[in-house]
């Protein structure tokens, strides 16, 4: 494509109006978007029994533990089970679905899941400490006042300032400024294709060229990561900076984190490692839009971002789809997540297609989009775990392993305990956010969004976190001011207070045949307050309380 005229666009003064705000109505709403992808997705895979008919719905005890740990990350309370279960509207679910939206802690929840997305992969494990609490606010913002993703997409592309004023800058300080791990970055979390894999060599098993990625990275070239110390207790900061002018110094020097930018890419040859390399166009691999040599950054950087986020890319939709889909049903249509290169084989093309272009009709209306996955057939079928690799794909909802914040915060809300203060170390809050016990679990539970579930294993260390967590074992016992103790107090009838305890950390009643094995214990302990802490520890160390279900 020739390369486009741009003299009167400034990207810096007018990305936001560009991009709109994300309020725009696709062309049906989201309850007939479901229908209509239930009906193409059950063309493309069938029910693989007999009868080609799905199973019932799960319960309404299900579907709000479900929805609840999907959209906001916690637990509903028993009061909350209870009303949901007694609530006769029909309509009772497109309801709390949009209940959980409005709730605060969606943006939290689905702000901590891509905080993760970018963490996961930072260069250097300081940035962590660096930009993760600006990250973290950043993106709870841009989650609970529903900016669309082509806005928070831009934002990131675009970044430039303070890390710790400005969120955005998290992905670019990730990668300590270097525009090869900008490029690779940028490409796998908003077009979910692997491009850095052709940084040095043509992709082994996609059509991109080594050409590609570089004329990629010529887009950030001008990017930098400058770190400095401000305030009174010295501070550390990180500032993202973009020049436009030779640098003075020349170049960027050998630290890994980039102090300074270059005005323009090479790509080196392989052959005579010493030489300059060959200068690079930018140039954006999945469109083949262009810039001329000389462009300065903003309008580099923006027009990256305009071109990225443009409803005719093929790639940005359905990254962001892919993503939500495999979260919310626990099996992407392409997997991993971040890979749907036009080399990859996609589990219902048909399906992924439509539901993309029903978002990009939405204005990347972020909101809109779970209310019409979660409205979805298979969203509210029962869950199991996934199967080999032989057996028909998409047959129900997958089990998946919470994430180590959703596992920490559940085991606060559930034991009604409260997180311990953590005084802050020499990085300042940042620092203090990512210590103590949570940063116990963290580094016991974490993993990177992006792998399989299948592939998230359950270890040693987070059984001795739940065991053994001085915090756990404190909130579990049935003495003291703690949650057990004040309902052994206020229940003393051994059913009423086992089911309590069962919709408080399992979200559901207990079934004839736990209840009659947890009031045998009881009796058999003959202690009440050591046979309920026993019960209490076994349900907060279940499967189930670990799984979204």
């Amino acid at each position: 494509m020739p390369t486009r005229n741009l003299c009167i666009w400034f990207v810096s003064a007018t990305v936001v109006g560009l991009i709109g705000a994300g309020n725009a109505q696709p062309s049906e709403g989201p309850e007939q978007v479901a229908a209509k992808t239930d009906q193409l997705l059950r063309d493309e895979v069938p029910f693989a029994n007999a009868a080609k008919k799905a199973p019932p719905r799960i319960d309404d005890e299900r579907f709000l533990r479900r929805v609840s740990l999907d959209i906001i990350g916690r637990l509903p309370t028993p009061e909350e089970v209870t009303a949901f279960a007694f609530d006769p509207s029909p309509d009772k679910r497109t309801k709390i679905v949009n209940k959980l939206l409005a709730d605060p802690r969606y943006g939290e929840n689905w702000g901590r899941y891509w905080r993760d997305v970018i963490m996961y992969r930072k260069t250097e494990e300081r940035q962590q400490f660096l930009v993760g609490i600006p990250l973290d606010s950043y993106l709870t913002d841009a989650f609970n006042t529903n900016r669309s993703w082509s806005q928070v997409a831009t934002e990131f592309i675009t970044a430039k300032g303070g890390a710790n004023e400005n969120g955005a800058c998290g992905l670019i300080v990730a990668q300590q400024g270097q525009p090869e791990e900008i490029t690779g970055e940028v490409s796998r979390i908003f077009l979910g294709v692997q491009i850095q894999c052709a940084q040095c060599h043509d992709h082994p098993t996609d059509r991109w060229t080594r050409e590609n990625f570089h004329q990629l990275a010529a887009f950030f070239p001008r990017v930098a990561s400058q770190p400095s110390r401000q305030g009174q207790g010295m501070r550390q900061e990180v500032t993202v900076v973009a020049t436009d002018v030779e640098p003075r110094f020349g170049g960027p020097g050998p630290m890994a984190m980039r102090r300074q930018g270059t005005l323009e890419h090479r790509m080196s040859d392989p052959k005579n490692p010493q030489s300059d390399g060959t200068l690079m166009q930018p140039v954006l691999f999945a469109t083949g839009d262009k810039l001329p040599i000389g462009t300065p950054d903003a309008e580099r950087r923006g027009t990256l971002a305009k071109w990225i986020t443009e409803k005719e890319n093929p790639y940005f939709a359905k990254a962001f789809v892919n993503r939500v889909w495999a979260e919310l049903t626990g099996e992407g249509f392409y997997e991993p997540v971040d890979d749907i290169g036009p080399d990859r084989h996609a589990t219902a093309p048909k399906t992924l297609d439509y539901l993309a272009r029903e978002f990009a009709a939405s204005d990347y209306d972020i909101k809109w989009l779970f209310r019409a996955v979660t409205a979805t057939e298979i969203y509210q079928l029962p869950s199991a775990p996934r199967r080999g690799p032989e057996d028909a794909p998409m047959q129900h909802n997958v089990a998946q392993r919470l994430r180590a914040d959703q596992i920490y915060d559940n085991l606060l809300l559930v034991l009604e305990a409260s997180e311990p203060p953590v005084p802050p170390g020499p990085f300042g809050a940042a620092g203090a956010r990512f210590a103590g016990v949570r940063r116990q679990f963290t580094t016991a539970f974490g993993y990177d969004p992006s792998m399989r579930r299948d592939e998230v294993q359950s270890s040693i260390p987070q059984a001795l976190s739940l065991m053994n967590s001085p915090l756990v074992a404190g909130a579990l016992r049935g003495t003291g001011n703690t949650m057990l103790a004040r309902r052994l107090a206020a229940i003393n009838d051994d059913f009423a207070l086992t089911q309590e305890l069962y919709l408080r950390v399992l979200g559901r009643e207990a079934s004839q045949s736990e209840l009659t094995t947890c009031l045998q214990f009881t009796k058999q302990i003959n202690n009440r307050t050591e046979a309920f802490e026993d019960i209490l520890w076994s349900l907060v160390n279940s499967a189930e309380f670990l799984h979204r279900t």
